[in-house]
């Protein structure tokens, strides 16, 4: 019963008090027990039915999952949106608040040419502490430029909704900030983009006027590059970010060391990203740069390379295709090589790496050790041999003592001293 004929008496004692528990087993048909709970409140007694063995934390799971559930649903039809270009049906899912931070990412992304783009949540939603009536929920983005039904790059990302009835309203999309890519362009800036049969080349609006000609660019390079793929398979479209001051501290992280010209960042899917510091570059200059990132974005691995003991390898091949067949005495970082090697070097190719902060000679001449380093092996064993003690060190991580027995034929630390000698009878 609902209520009673008189009102209770004035004492103190909790707003909502346990009066009875009956419990009704019923076994047939597998029928559930059911709880029948009476309970007395300030205006009299109601009866609760709840399932056997469930409790507070089981409820808010299931409303929980429910929640993702509907998250889910927003999320599939503002993906659909987006690759139908429908920025309408995109801005649908979201609250108004939200409206200009995704109209700008779905523009960079159709500029971007996305041919696949998932969204995926995992877990459960949290309650955002700090404002409430707000959830967070972690979404796996999965994501395809130019070419269709390519491996697609994932990126984790955290987003903020408000429940609305039974739709749910995207209040935010975070920034992804993982140590390891860090924030992707698109996510941050606006973007622009042109796109060659084997590159996509994308920028600011600013640097708008940059695009036709390094579009061209980065087709020679990637011609180049394709030869280097160590599984015969090169990337569907090398993707190329050139970087303004501002976008230079902020994609993928920043933070890079000021003698960074431009760097490729793996994310996933058999992808490598390349970032060019528009300040960092000259044009005589960057035709040499896209021939080695682009080498790197063809030969290295989705994990990255075994560590600094490889630097030398990793760099040397990369500078070896950015030479792109000069004779060795045209290099240009002979003078910096020759300066650290009469400075002090060690003459260790695995302690070659420089420290971030290292000034640019000493960056320069590193390099350049690691270049004449492999352009001996090659000189002496051909490319291809030295393809695949690059893919036994680097993707296959075997020990170099051993990959240059199985590979070259002969002892690695006689090979090493060898391409020391070289170096050294080459800048005399």
């Amino acid at each position: 019963m609902d209520g009673l004929d008189e009102p209770a008496p004035r004492r103190v004692r909790p707003v909502w008090t346990v009066l009875t528990v009956v419990v009704l087993l019923l076994l047939g048909c597998g029928v559930p027990a059911v709880l029948v709970v009476g309970v007395v409140g300030e205006r009299g007694t109601r009866t609760v039915l709840k399932r056997a063995g469930t409790t507070a934390a089981d409820d808010a799971t299931r409303a929980e999952r429910e929640l993702a559930g509907r998250i889910a649903d927003a999320l599939r039809r503002q993906s659909a949106a987006l690759l139908a270009g429908d920025q309408a049906g995109f801005l649908a899912v979201a609250d108004p608040a939200a409206h200009a931070d995704l109209r700008r990412r779905f523009t960079a992304l159709r500029a971007l040419g996305v041919t696949t783009w998932r969204a995926e949540v995992t877990g459960l939603p949290t309650p955002v502490t700090d404002r409430p009536g707000e959830w967070r929920m972690l979404v796996r983005y999965q994501y395809c430029f130019v070419a269709p039904g390519c491996r697609p790059s994932p990126v984790l990302a955290g987003t903020r909704w408000r429940e609305d009835g039974q739709q749910p309203r995207l209040v935010a999309v975070e920034e992804s900030k993982s140590a390891e890519t860090g924030t992707r362009p698109w996510e941050i800036s606006e973007l622009v983009a042109a796109t060659g049969a084997r590159t996509l080349v994308a920028t600011t609006p600013a640097l708008r006027g940059r695009l036709p000609a390094l579009l061209a660019q980065a087709e020679a390079a990637a011609k180049i590059a394709d030869r280097y793929t160590l599984d015969g398979s090169p990337p569907d479209r090398y993707r190329i970010f050139y970087a303004g001051r501002t976008e230079w501290e902020r994609w993928y992280g920043g933070g890079r060391p000021t003698w960074t010209g431009g760097y490729a960042v793996t994310v996933g899917g058999g992808h490598h990203e390349i970032v060019l510091n528009a300040e960092g570059t000259t044009d005589d200059g960057i035709d040499d740069l896209l021939r080695h990132e682009l080498t790197h974005a063809a030969s290295l691995p989705d994990g990255g390379y075994p560590g600094k003991t490889t630097w030398w390898l990793v760099e040397g091949l990369a500078e070896y295709v950015a030479a792109n067949g000069q004779a060795t005495n045209r290099y240009e970082g002979l003078s910096q090589v020759r300066r650290l090697i009469q400075s002090g070097w060690n003459g260790r190719l695995e302690e070659l790496a420089p420290a971030d902060d290292a000034p640019a000679e000493r960056v320069a001449g590193s390099y350049g050790l690691g270049y004449l380093a492999v352009r001996h092996l090659v000189d002496r064993f051909g490319e291809q041999r030295l393809l695949a003690f690059f893919d036994a060190v680097v993707h296959d991580r075997t020990a170099v003592e051993r990959a240059s027995a199985q590979v070259f034929g002969e002892s690695w630390s006689v090979l090493h001293e060898q391409c020391v000698a070289y170096v050294r009878t080459l800048i005399s």
